[in-house]
């Protein structure tokens, strides 16, 4: 198996698994540079995942369906595009692997993630729930949602290798290196981040980096208390401020 990035838009990846000949996009923003690297590398469209409706995420859904008629579009039943509904809980193979579809919710209040497990290991497509360093902003979900779907993607082993759709790495560990300054991993990883694609991450990499993995820890509590002039009197509390804070930063 093999998974590549293809830069679309500003700043979005989509993802590209092959298994043999027949590859799988995940979250589609523009049909053109999926339709050439299939062609390049003599592959059929198997398949498309979709995490959440924004424009960015299905913006060449339609016209690679068009393309590939046999193909299905999975997503959830607010993904018009879709042509199989899926939701948490929903399994389906891929290859030799098999798909498992996760709610995590707080990006959007429907967002789900596609978790593929093989002999390589397991593969998180989080679309904008979870961000190299940070999180995806909150629109149609809640924070407390968000919250959950960190603290869901935290039971997964720390092998596991996350793959967010937008290099937004450096700029999350300026926000993360303001919150802990004296965090060495964050200045190694903001190093290696002039250098792109900085994704997968794996969940490993992401409890060093991730102000919002840390919120458990003394000094991200007290700095997230300082910056945001109150008491907080939990981890989900932290979680928000650390959220409002970043929208600001």
């Amino acid at each position: 198996m093999k998974i590549t990035p293809i830069q679309a838009l500003n700043d979005n990846y989509i993802w590209m698994i092959q298994e043999g000949n027949h590859a799988v996009c995940v979250d589609p923003s523009d049909a053109t540079p999926v339709l050439k690297f299939l062609v390049h590398n003599h592959l059929m469209l198997a398949q498309t995942w979709i995490t959440h409706p924004h424009h960015d995420h299905i913006g060449g859904a339609k016209a690679l369906h068009n393309g590939f008629l046999e193909s299905p579009i999975y997503g959830e039943s607010d993904i018009d595009v879709a042509t199989h509904t899926v939701t948490a809980g929903t399994q389906f193979p891929f290859g030799e692997g098999l798909v498992t579809v996760w709610a995590t919710s707080g990006h959007t209040d429907r967002h789900i993630s596609y978790l593929l497990e093989n002999s390589d290991g397991l593969h998180v497509f989080c679309g904008d729930t979870l961000f190299s360093a940070g999180c995806g902003r909150v629109f149609t979900g809640t924070i407390e949602q968000l919250y959950d779907s960190f603290h869901r993607f935290n039971q997964l082993p720390e092998e596991t290798l996350f793959y967010p759709a937008h290099e937004y790495t450096a700029s999350n560990l300026r926000f993360a290196q303001h919150i802990e300054p004296d965090n060495a991993d964050i200045q190694m990883a903001l190093t290696a981040a002039e250098h792109t694609p900085t994704l997968p991450v794996s969940l490993a990499h992401e409890h060093k980096v991730n102000p919002f993995f840390r919120v458990h820890l003394p000094q991200v509590r007290a700095r997230a208390e300082e910056l945001s002039g109150r008491k907080l009197n939990s981890e989900l509390e932290v979680f928000a401020a650390l959220r409002e804070l970043k929208n600001q930063f």
